[in-house]
Order: structure tokens, then sequence, then C-alpha cells
């Protein structure tokens, strides 16, 4: 009979170790679980990497104000041109943006071996035509012309009333209707105290070698461009001493406020 009890008590441990294995079985599941998660959270890394996508659209947002800048840059470059304060009379009459209203012509007859020099300016209003005639431009206005004479120490004809001195040297003037001013090396700057008035037309030529013929523009700092103008071509040019250029200058502009306006029966 103990032999027969044997055998029982074995199938009862059996038994007892079957809802051992079943225990480790229920933790199976909850690992397959625990791999679900992550595969949740794979999604979730997928919509972070579209964010990465829509950054590309931030960039596109900043090429747009780069190409605000390149319109800006546009606008700089063209607002010179537009407010040009003077420029080459026939480049000027070639682009069309000679001022027809009105306007001042500075224009150079200088000496090539000497620093004798004779300058022009003419002032002139209500155009009514412009067009190329023979060696130079004739505009269909009346006008005012104001000359300038540089003499230098060594000129040999000094003593010459310069409306008698030869073609090429004279200016319309006689010593007393002229402004002298003498410069520190002794050169002699003549200017015309009153403009010679043209009805009708006048014509101004094309400038060769080293001459030029300019046009200036009615802006409000119109005679402090010519001052300036004058004092770089006396001095330069015309190896005129600095201060001596900045005075002429100033005389010369003042007589131009004083007696070329626009006020005139030419306009």
């Amino acid at each position: 009979m103990a032999t027969t009890k044997k055998p029982t008590a074995g199938k009862a441990k059996t038994t007892a170790a079957k809802p051992a294995t079943t225990k480790p079985a229920a933790k199976k599941p909850a690992a397959k679980t625990a791999a679900k998660k992550p595969a949740v959270k794979k999604p979730a890394a997928k919509p972070a990497a579209k964010s990465t996508t829509k950054k590309p659209a931030v960039k596109s947002t900043a090429k747009k104000p780069a190409e605000a800048t390149g319109t800006k840059k546009t606008s700089t470059k063209k607002a010179p041109a537009d407010k040009a304060k003077f420029r080459n009379l026939f480049d000027a009459y070639i682009q069309e943006k000679l001022p027809r209203d009105q306007g001042y012509i500075v224009s150079s007859f200088f000496n090539e071996t000497n620093a004798y020099s004779i300058y022009e300016i003419v002032s002139y209003a209500g155009v009514k035509e412009i067009f190329p005639s023979g060696e130079g431009l004739q505009f269909i206005s009346g006008g005012k012309k104001l000359h300038i004479l540089v003499e230098p120490d060594t000129y040999h004809n000094k003593p010459v009333e310069p409306v008698s001195r030869p073609e090429g040297e004279k200016i319309p003037k006689r010593f007393n209707e002229l402004e002298t001013y003498i410069t520190k090396n002794q050169n002699r700057i003549y200017i015309s105290k009153e403009p010679v008035e043209t009805t009708g037309s006048f014509t101004v030529l094309k400038p060769k070698g080293i001459n030029f013929a300019v046009v200036f523009y009615q802006l409000p700092d119109l005679f402090e461009t010519i001052a300036e103008f004058f004092t770089d071509s006396l001095n330069k040019q015309r190896k005129v001493p600095q201060r001596d250029a900045k005075n002429a200058a100033s005389l010369v502009v003042s007589i131009i406020k004083k007696t070329m306006g626009f006020e005139g029966l030419y306009k």
C-alpha cells in the first residue's frame, strides 16, 4: 500500500508544477504588448520627419525677402540716373534727357598748349525745338550767355581788349565790362558783369579734345553744383590754386544768380 501512495504524491506535484508554467505564459503576452508600444512610438517619429520637411517652406519664405531686397537694389540704381545734377550735353540730347523748360549749359574752349581758357555759360528757357546743326546743337529759344576768361601770367597780348584779340582767344567784352580776379600765381580770371542776350536761337558747339559741354538740371542745389563744378575745373584742368578757384567760382555763381534768372523776355 505504501507503493500506491507514492505515485499519487507524484501526480499532485505534477499538477502543482503546471500552474507554475502557466504564470510565465502570462508574462510573455505582456512582453508582446511592450513590443507594440514602440511600434506606436515609431509613427510618432515619422510626423517629426514631416515637420523637418516643412522647414523648406520656411526657406521659401526666406527667398521672398531676398526678392524684395532685389527690388530695392534696382530702385537704388535708378535713383542716381533720375537725380543726375548734370550730364554731357550731347549724350543728354541722344538720350532725350535735355530739359526744355529751362536749364544751364557750360562749355569750355581750352588752349591745349597753355592755361589760356574761355568758358561760356548759357541759360535758356521755353525751348521750341532742338536739332543738330553743323558741328553742334541748335536751340530754337532765347537765352543769355556769360563769358569767363582765364589769362595766364605769361600771356603775350595782355594789354589788348578781350573783344579785339585773335579768334579763339576773344570774348565779346571790354575790360570795363569784366570783373577781374587775380590768383596767387598771378593769373587773371575775367568774368562778364552782364551776360549777352540772344533772341530766336543759339548754337552750342560740340567739344573737341579736352573740352566739354554739359547741361545742368534745375534742382534745389543747382547753384552749389555749378560752384563745385567750376572750382574743380579751374583747379584741376586750369591749374588755378584751390582757394582762388573756389573764390572765383563763388563770384561766377553770384553773377549767374543776379543776371541769368528765368524771368526775362526770352522765357
